[in-house]
């Protein structure tokens, strides 16, 4: 795996001059770059990386992110913060990217800025790992204008103001960025729906084990792990479909196991309790309540 530790470690790897700034640099793939069975392999990169690519060939290049594959059809724009891993599958000698850039931004640029501390928050560094962004035309030109803006700024004479200037423009190619993958999670419905399908097949699966006393209530991770989606991804597009994070749809079937069961049998509340998952009986009955506005004996007793 290759590791990139600075964007002037990357232009030299891409046999580019130099960075005109240290910290910030965006690079015209489609004048210079070149996919080849070399480069075909895992890398990561010690800064944020947004890019557009379109390639000549695409059916004979594949990114993967987390689980999922992705070709370069249909505008995609792709987000890798620093660490994290992207692979390259060509199954070409050489294939030639046709047009497009990549943005490249050291953390260190935001120093002293508000993106210093609101940088991640953004949901699609996550999403960079499971899932890239499909731009419609309008959406490619806007992304494209702040990116060239970016550029043209930091090519001319920096001043006071230029830092300031810059980081507006990635502020704004951000919350567009964020904007176009909310919209993404309602336009891709079906996909999304077999999500959610898959999700209630996980649950069910999970809370209708036998051994749940031993493996406990089951966490976000692994609800996602099991989805092959990351956390944040599948909690976004969830809130954004049915209004409930990955949390609540897990509390909601839980309580859904918990009635079937305080309906149906002749166990304990405590005996239910420790059957769910629970470590505390005051945990599930503060759980239950919370969910039902009623304690689990009086959820019972008003099926008697």
């Amino acid at each position: 795996m290759k590791r990139f530790a600075t964007i002037r470690e990357f232009h030299q790897f891409k046999r580019l001059p130099g960075p005109e700034h240290p910290l910030i640099s965006v690079i015209n793939v489609g004048a210079v770059d070149r996919v080849r069975i070399i480069d075909a392999a895992s890398w990561s990169y010690g800064f944020y990386c947004v890019a557009i690519k379109r390639i000549a060939e695409s059916q004979y290049v594949k990114v993967k992110y987390g689980q999922q594959v992705y070709d370069f059809d249909g505008g995609i724009m792709s987000f890798v913060a620093p660490g994290q891993v992207v692979g390259l599958m060509v199954d070409k000698e050489e294939v030639i990217i046709k047009s497009g850039w990549l943005l490249c931004i050291h953390p260190d640029f935001f120093w002293n800025t508000p993106l210093a501390k609101t940088i991640r928050r953004y949901d699609f560094w996550d999403y960079s790992v499971n899932e890239a962004l499909f731009l419609s035309e309008k959406e490619e030109t806007i992304v494209n204008d702040l990116v060239h803006h970016i550029r043209q700024e930091y090519h001319t004479n920096i001043d006071k103001f230029s830092k300031n200037i810059i980081i507006s423009h990635l502020e704004a190619l951000f919350n567009y960025a964020d904007r176009f993958y909310h919209r993404q999670f309602l336009t891709r419905e079906k996909a999304n729906h077999q999500v959610l399908e898959r999700l209630e097949d996980v649950l069910d699966a999970y809370f209708g084990s036998d051994d749940l006393c031993t493996k406990g209530l089951p966490t976000v991770a692994f609800v996602a792990q099991s989805l092959n989606v990351s956390p944040k991804y599948l909690s976004s597009m969830l809130k954004t479909l049915t209004g409930q994070n990955t949390q609540q749809h897990i509390h909601e079937k839980l309580i859904e196991k918990a009635k079937e069961k305080l309906s149906s049998s002749t166990l304990t509340v405590s005996e239910i309790a420790y059957e769910l998952g629970f470590e505390h009986l005051q945990s599930f009955s503060k759980l239950f309540k919370a969910k039902t506005k009623l304690s689990p004996l009086a959820f019972r007793a008003s099926f008697e």
